[in-house]
C-alpha cells in the first residue's frame, strides 16, 4: 500500500491510543492477552505539526490545527409546513376500544413492541463468556472479567416522535436509554448516535437534523453523558419521500456491584408492583393511536427532565440497596404493554399480576397504552415498599402501589371492571410468534 493509502483507508477493528511513555509495554501485553496486535507508530510532539515517515522518508507535513478547524455549512433550514396540522390532535374524538383485551394483544403482535428474538437467535448474541443478561430485556450487560463490576449496553429512539417533534424525540430517545439502564442497575455513563435523516439539502429535512441534534445535546448535558462516538447517514429518500427522523441513540452504563442487577420479568409470585411515574392523557405519537386508529398524529409525549432524573435516581437507589426484584421502564405501547412485558419476558417462568389499584382519573386507553415517559414498574417483596416508597419520596418521585404478582394470567382492573383478562400463553404467543409470522407471509 502507498502511504496515503495507509492513512486514508477506512479499515475497520482500529483504534488509536495516546498512551502514557513508559507504558508502552503494559498496553502490548493487554492487547496480547485479548489476541490483538499493537505496534507503537509515533510519538506527541510540541511543534504542532504533523508529521508522517514511511521507512524514514518525511511523505506529509501539516499544521495539525489546520485538521481540527473543520468547515462550517450554514444550511437553510424552515419547519415543515405540514406540522402544525400533524401536531393537532382532538383525543375527545378518539373512539375509545369496546374491547381491551383485543387491542393488548393487537399491541404486542406489532413489529415495533413484538419480541425480536426470532431475529437475534439467528445470531450469536453471546460475548465470550460474560454476558450476563442476554438481550430481550431493558439492556444488555456484561461482565467485566477480573473485577465486581460489569457494563450495561442499550440502543433506543421512536422516530415517530421525532416526526412529530424532533427536539423532544431527540430527548426522548437519550431519557429512554439512560432510564433502560437504570432499570437494569446501571448508571448511565456514555452515548454513542447513529443519526439517520433525508436530503440535508431540503430546508424542512435540515430542520428535523437541526433539532434532533439540539435535543441529543441539551438531554445528554443533562444527564451528564458523554457522546464518545457517532455516525451520519444522509439522503435516505425514495419517491415516497424521506424516512422519518431517527437519531438511534447507544448508551452504556457501569453497574459497580455485578451481584446487583435487575431484569425486566416479573420473579416470584406474591410480590408488590409499584409504578413510579405519572400517566397523562396522552395519545399523540403512540402505537395505539397507528395500529388501533391507524393515525400518526399529536404531539410526542411530554417530557420533564427532572421528574425523569428523580424516577432513574429512585429505580437505581433501590436496586443498588437490593430492594427490587424486577424494574421495567414504560414505552411503546404504555403501561398495559410493559406490564404483559413483565409477565412474559422469562419464557421459562412466566409469572401472572393483579392491577387493581390504578388512578382512574383519565380515560381508559391513555392510563393503559398512552406512552407518558418517565415511568417505572418495580415489582419487589413487602418488606421492601416502605422502603422504596421512601427513596421515592426524598427523590421526589411519584410512587403508587398498583398490585401482586401471581397466577397465570394478567388481569387489569379500573372503575371496579375487568378491563384486561388474559393467559399469559395468549400474551406470549402474540408477542413471540407475530414477528417470524408477518415476515415469513
Amino acid at each position: 500500500m502507498q502511504p496515503w493509502e495507509v492513512m486514508m483507508s477506512e479499515s475497520q477493528e482500529r483504534m488509536l491510543l495516546c498512551v502514557k511513555k513508559g507504558k508502552e509495554k503494559e498496553i502490548k501485553r493487554i492487547f496480547t492477552k485479548w489476541g490483538l496486535n499493537a505496534v507503537v507508530i509515533g510519538k506527541v510532539t510540541t511543534d504542532g505539526i504533523l508529521r508522517i515517515k514511511d521507512n524514514g522518508k518525511l511523505v506529509a507535513k501539516i499544521d495539525a490545527h489546520s485538521l481540527t478547524n473543520a468547515p462550517s455549512y450554514e444550511m437553510p433550514y424552515k419547519k415543515p409546513d405540514y406540522l402544525e396540522e400533524l401536531n393537532y390532535l382532538d383525543i375527545d374524538r378518539i373512539v375509545e376500544p369496546e374491547d381491551y383485551n383485543n387491542v393488548l394483544l393487537r399491541l404486542l403482535s406489532s413489529p415495533n413492541i413484538s419480541s425480536k428474538e426470532w431475529i437475534y437467535g439467528q445470531y450469536d448474541h453471546m460475548v465470550q463468556t460474560s454476558t450476563i443478561v442476554l438481550p430481550g430485556s431493558d439492556a444488555a450487560v456484561l461482565r467485566l472479567k477480573g473485577t465486581n463490576k460489569a457494563i450495561a449496553v442499550t440502543t433506543d429512539c421512536n422516530s415517530r416522535y421525532c416526526y412529530l417533534n424532533p427536539y423532544r424525540g431527540a430527548q426522548i430517545a437519550v431519557a429512554e436509554a439512560a432510564r433502560n439502564l437504570a432499570c437494569s442497575g446501571a448508571k448511565a455513563a456514555a452515548v454513542t448516535d447513529c443519526l439517520n435523516f433525508g436530503n440535508p439539502k431540503k430546508p424542512d429535512r435540515f430542520w428535523q437534523f437541526r433539532n434532533c441534534i439540539m435535543g441529543i445535546v441539551d438531554a445528554c448535558k443533562f444527564f451528564k453523558t458523554a457522546v464518545v462516538s457517532g455516525n451520519v447517514s444522509f439522503y435516505n429518500e425514495s419517491h415516497h419521500g424521506a424516512i422519518y427522523p431517527t437519531p438511534t441513540i447507544g448508551m452504556i452504563g457501569i453497574i459497580d456491584d455485578a451481584t446487583r442487577i435487575c431484569t425486566q420479568y416479573f420473579r416470584k409470585e406474591e410480590e408488590a408492583i409499584i409504578l413510579l411515574g405519572i400517566c397523562r392523557e396522552e395519545l399523540g405519537g403512540s402505537e395505539y393511536l397507528k395500529e388501533i386508529h391507524g393515525l400518526t398524529k399529536g404531539d410526542a409525549p411530554y417530557l420533564n427532565l427532572n421528574l425523569e432524573k428523580a424516577v432513574q435516581q429512585t429505580t437505581l437507589e433501590a436496586i443498588r440497596k437490593g430492594l427490587v426484584s424486577s424494574a421495567h421502564d414504560c414505552s411503546e405501547g404504555g403501561l398495559a404493554v410493559a406490564l404483559a412485558e413483565s409477565c412474559i419476558s422469562n419464557k421459562e417462568n412466566m409469572l401472572g399480576a393483579v392491577i387493581d389499584n390504578l388512578n382512574c382519573k383519565i380515560r381508559l386507553d391513555a392510563l393503559l397504552f398512552g406512552e407518558s415517559q418517565s415511568r417505572v414498574i418495580l415489582s419487589c417483596h413487602d418488606d421492601s415498599v416502605e422502603k422504596i416508597r421512601n427513596i421515592a419520596k426524598k427523590n421526589k418521585a411519584p410512587f403508587r402501589l398498583i398490585g401482586r404478582t401471581g397466577g397465570k394470567k394478567l388481569l387489569i382492573l379500573a372503575k371496579r371492571k375487568e378491563i384486561i383478562d388474559l393467559p399469559l400463553e395468549a400474551l406470549s404467543r402474540e408477542w413471540r410468534e407475530s414477528l417470524k409470522r408477518q415476515i415469513r407471509t
